[in-house]
């Protein structure tokens, strides 16, 4: 049987470029026993120490500043008429598109409102005490209320329910920010629902190692994969642990040297060590409400939580539906996942919007375990 642990310590290897240890392999995929907790433990000290490693050699990351298109205005779109914000969006949606493809990052804010964000925090808290409760006692299987995420301690990855107040979320965010016209214009109305989560990092959470969260598909970097919005729950500061990005590595001449981990031809520094060394890289510093959105094939890590303050990221991710496996676990409960796509859920967000509520939603909320 091969278990969460196995697969979140493979997928960190073949992501990073480590390649999965051979002592590995023949225990997960030749017998039937559990890696132990102990092993799995001595795997995050490592990646813990790679991580202070190469916080120590990059060059001091700058906060992540955001894409203010023409017409934007200080409110996001807040307030407009119908017609016109529409048309606004869509036109901020494609400035917003085209840093993506260059960059691989872009910040947008006041996707959501204060009130709103003051009650979905609350909200998550209040979910994460239940569903811990839940799993110890045994009366959910671990997978329908938690994601596996790398270096677990005093971290979680919650996945969300469909619930009134996760849909008035995500209509402000898909269907009244510049979020879902963003999307939509990278991957099209069919982009498949692929993750709907919430990052939790709690004060003494250590630094991840930087990663992609997929492979490149194809030759030319056009196959985007994954597009995946992270909205702060709070004001973020730089000590909350704000994920850090490398703007520009999404590509695949970029990942191949990040995988060339041993020096080559006498070089004294590895071609990965050496592009950690020189790239620029950006930190989500991100107020309350609002959103970085990211290509899923940058380079990035989340950064330890040195505060006192616990630190919350609402998130959802779109799939290229041109694509099967992306190379990444979704984090989403297993009853939603590859049931929606973008246009769909926009549609069913609209209709309970205008008090019409929605039978496709209201049949898979009612099948939530």
């Amino acid at each position: 049987m091969i278990y969460a642990t196995d697969f979140l310590f493979i997928h960190f290897c073949m992501l990073c470029g480590y390649g999965v240890p051979g002592f590995l392999l023949p225990t997960v995929f030749q017998r039937s026993s559990r890696i132990s907790y102990s092993l799995y433990d001595d795997q995050e000290t490592a990646i813990t120490q790679r991580g202070a490693y190469e916080e120590s050699i990059m060059k001091p990351s700058i906060p992540l500043q955001p894409n203010k298109p023409r017409g934007s205005g200080s409110s996001g779109g807040f307030g407009a008429g119908k017609g016109s914000k529409m048309s606004a969006l869509k036109e901020q949606a494609k400035a917003h598109a085209q840093i993506l493809r260059q960059d691989g990052v872009v910040r947008i804010d006041d996707v959501l409102s204060q009130p709103l964000v003051d009650e979905l925090r609350k909200f998550v808290y209040t979910l994460r005490d239940t569903a811990e409760t839940e799993v110890a006692e045994q009366k959910v299987e671990r997978r329908h209320r938690f994601a596996d995420v790398l270096l677990r301690k005093n971290r979680c990855d919650l996945t969300m329910p469909l619930t009134e107040l996760t849909y008035r979320a995500l209509h402000a965010l898909l269907c009244e920010s510049p979020v879902g016209p963003t999307l939509q214009n990278l991957l099209g109305e069919d982009a498949v629902l692929y993750e709907f989560s919430c990052l939790i990092s709690e004060p003494g959470s250590d630094r991840q190692v930087i990663h992609p969260d997929t492979p490149i598909f194809g030759d030319d970097n056009e196959i985007p994969v994954l597009y995946t919005c992270f909205v702060s729950l709070q004001d973020m500061t730089l000590d909350m642990g704000p994920t850090c990005w490398m703007p520009g590595t999404h590509t695949k001449e970029v990942h191949e040297s990040f995988q060339i981990e041993i020096p080559t031809d006498g070089d004294t520094v590895s071609p990965k060590d050496q592009l950690l060394q020189t790239k620029e890289s950006v930190l989500g510093v991100l107020p309350k409400g609002c959103c970085g959105i990211f290509d899923s094939r940058l380079l990035h890590a989340g950064t330890a939580n040195r505060s006192d303050q616990s630190r919350a990221i609402f998130y959802v991710s779109f799939k290229n539906p041109k694509l099967g496996y992306p190379g990444n676990p979704a984090s989403i409960r297993p009853d939603l996942s590859g049931k929606l796509n973008l246009r769909q859920l926009q549609k069913e967000l609209k209709s309970i919007h205008q008090g019409k509520g929605s039978i496709a939603l209201e049949a898979l909320a009612s099948k939530q375990i």
